[in-house]
């Protein structure tokens, strides 16, 4: 059995990822991440999971309080 991903599971992390995007937009920092999650675990090439790292570390930079109480 291949790690390769089925079309159905691109086509389905192209979408999550398009979900993910629409939702950090609006601000839905925990939506965005789990869509970007799940999207990356269903294509690991997928750039969702480039995204959930930049949306990881814009977080850090925006609630750098909440690590330094």
């Amino acid at each position: 059995m291949s790690n390769t991903p089925s079309a159905a599971d691109k086509q389905r992390a192209a979408t999550l990822y398009a979900e993910g995007n629409a939702l950090r937009k609006q601000q839905r920092w925990g939506e965005a991440m789990n869509a970007y999650e799940q999207a990356a675990a269903l294509d690991p090439g997928s750039p969702a999971a480039h995204a959930r790292e930049m949306l990881m570390h814009i977080m850090e930079y925006y609630t750098k309080d909440l690590y330094n109480p």
